[in-house]
């Protein structure tokens, strides 16, 4: 009831201060370029107040051609550095008086000036969904473009603290949750497609479901990231039981695991930005307090780059993890229909089993990390590697990205502190015996693995 209260005099306020704003905002049809300005913003001379100087700027910006927003992008990398006569006269100081006024003069004038951009342009109403915008325009050109990872990194620095989750309100979402805010849940699920309203209801209402998001403070109907939830008796071992249109729902306090399904990103302008460690652990503690009788918390999860990462190992001369005289059976997995072939499926399953083992636990990118995303996410978290399932995933997709693997990644609460630990010093990967076994007896030789 507070909570809601709070979010509705938010709102009001929110609507009071535009209304206000749009009473301030010069009478004056002159249109200013972004460049004059993000100036005007930064030398505090403005003709008006901040606020409605930072909001001519993201009217002005929403506006822009495509071609018209790379050449802003690329003024605030050659611009908005930090300034050189500035900067020299700081170094020249601190090398003549070391002092700590000295330093932190030093530090100051290092600080870029688009910085200090940004977080004017965040005085505006919508400045923060503004400048997430604006990010998610570098992010879309930055592979073309290598100049403007200066930008991204000053962005990710910026939100990082912006949106710490201190700072953040977790919510529980269900089927009285606004209209608004429920079309986005649908948009935005990255992991299993809802296919209409009657399916979001199916994942939302039962009492055996539960759904989170995050929200900033500053976005009260924009999530960040939110993350579906399912009360059962049992670890699954297969998406469709959970997703099925007809089930059973069981009563809340009967559950014993928790099984997260699905967790999706909402703002591409936060990639990198780490919220969903917090919101797993978070989640955990609200649900542990709701109900007592869960003991296990556990994750069914995709193996979405697995797929791509076979098909480059059979086409290598040599491979690891490909064996030449399997190269033939595994032009079966070429057929569309294989998991329906009892004789083809049982070939690959062989096959297959110790090769999605050695994706997991093995295979790791240049800086060590596992290659998998799902993985790199789960156990950067503290969970451990589980179980590996086949055929769990029968969807078009879950076929076409994993051979419809899934993955149960286990949040024991006594042990992800220390598994998070050891995951970020050294690389090692908490994993249970059932899935050490499954490696190659070869490979399984060559590497060590925690329990």
């Amino acid at each position: 009831m507070n909570r809601r209260f709070l979010r509705n005099l938010f709102h009001s306020f929110s609507e009071n201060v535009n209304g206000l704003l749009d009473r301030l905002r010069p009478a004056t049809s002159e249109k200013k370029d972004l460049l004059q300005l993000a100036e005007t913003l930064l030398s505090g001379r403005g003709e008006a107040s901040e606020v409605a100087v930072a909001r001519e700027f993201l009217t002005a910006y929403d506006g822009l051609t495509e071609n018209a927003v790379l050449s802003f992008l690329a003024l605030l990398d050659r611009q908005f550095g930090p300034d050189q006569s500035r900067l020299e006269r700081a170094l020249r100081n601190l090398q003549d008086q070391p002092t700590a006024k000295a330093a932190r003069e030093m530090y100051e004038a290092a600080e870029p000036r688009r910085l200090e951009l940004f977080r004017r342009i965040n005085l505006a109403p919508g400045g923060t969904k503004g400048l997430l915008q604006m990010r998610e325009d570098v992010l879309r050109n930055l592979p073309a473009h290598a100049e403007l990872t200066s930008v991204d990194e000053d962005f990710k620095h910026l939100f990082s603290s912006w949106f710490n989750p201190g700072f953040l309100v977790l919510r529980r979402l269900d089927w009285t949750t606004p209209a608004n805010i429920l079309e986005k849940i649908i948009r935005y699920e990255a992991v299993h497609e809802i296919a209409s309203w009657d399916d979001l209801r199916r994942r939302l209402e039962p009492a055996d479901r539960r759904c989170f998001a995050f929200f900033h403070p500053t976005m009260v109907d924009e999530p960040l990231i939110f993350v579906a939830v399912a009360l059962t008796t049992v670890v699954p071992d297969a998406i469709a039981p959970l997703l099925a249109d007809h089930r059973s729902p069981i009563p809340a306090d009967d559950a014993t695991s928790a099984v997260f399904y699905s967790i999706s990103n909402c703002q591409v302008g936060l990639r990198g930005v780490p919220l969903g460690d917090f919101l797993i652990k978070q989640v955990v503690e609200e649900l542990k307090q709701e109900l007592p009788s869960l003991k296990t918390f556990v994750t069914l999860s995709p193996v979405p780059d697995f797929m791509r990462w076979l098909t480059q190992e059979r086409g290598k001369d040599a491979s690891d993890h490909v064996a030449e005289e399997d190269r033939a059976l595994l032009a079966l997995l070429d057929r569309p229909d294989w998991h329906l072939d009892g004789e083809a499926a049982k070939t690959l399953k062989a096959l297959l089993l110790p090769a999605v083992a050695a994706y997991l636990l093995v295979v790791r990118t240049d800086s060590g990390k596992p290659i998998d995303p799902v993985a790199r996410f789960h156990l950067g978290n503290g969970a451990r590697l589980e179980r590996i399932h086949w055929l769990s995933d029968l969807t078009p997709k879950g076929l076409r990205q994993a051979a419809g693997f899934m993955v149960n990644y286990l949040y024991e609460l006594d042990r992800m502190d220390r598994n998070q630990e050891a995951f970020v010093r050294n690389g090692e990967i908490a994993s249970s015996h059932a899935v050490r076994k499954l490696l190659r007896s070869d490979i399984r030789k060559r590497f060590e693995f925690s329990s």
